[in-house]
């Protein structure tokens, strides 16, 4: 089951990184593998020396772009324009950074900006809300 993805590389204004990470949980092998990959292509596949209870993201999310846009509306873009930041981090999991509800899923983006504290955006994968 899919249970983490985040960019494994500088993200661009759009989004989009040359290298994405994965993170997988085997509930029969109680096992966590990680996948990087870059082009389409499988650059690192290892298994974790770590054992955890890892929930799986829900079947249904935004896809990464649909998600960013909202992040952008929901004060992402206003950062950028006034602190002159950029996007360093987009993250999709479980139970991260949502005290209101634990379990849904969310991509949570991290804006940052010199001189300013970071900014966090936090968007239910499948409502789409901030």
């Amino acid at each position: 089951m899919l249970v983490y993805v985040e960019n494994d590389e500088a993200l661009d204004p759009a989004g989009a990184s040359a290298r994405w990470g994965y993170l997988y949980y085997s509930v029969s092998q109680e096992r966590a593998r990680v996948w990087s990959v870059r082009d389409g292509r499988i650059a690192v596949a290892e298994n974790l020396d770590m054992r955890f209870d890892a929930p799986p993201v829900s079947a249904d999310w935004l896809d990464s772009a649909d998600a960013l846009a909202i992040a952008e509306q929901g004060g992402g873009g206003a950062f950028r324009r006034e602190f002159g930041g950029r996007l360093m981090t987009m993250l999709l999991m479980r139970g991260a950074f949502s005290e209101a509800d634990p379990d849904v899923t969310t991509w949570t983006f991290v804006y940052s900006a010199p001189g300013a504290p970071s900014l966090f955006v936090v968007v239910d994968a499948t409502a789409g809300k901030v």
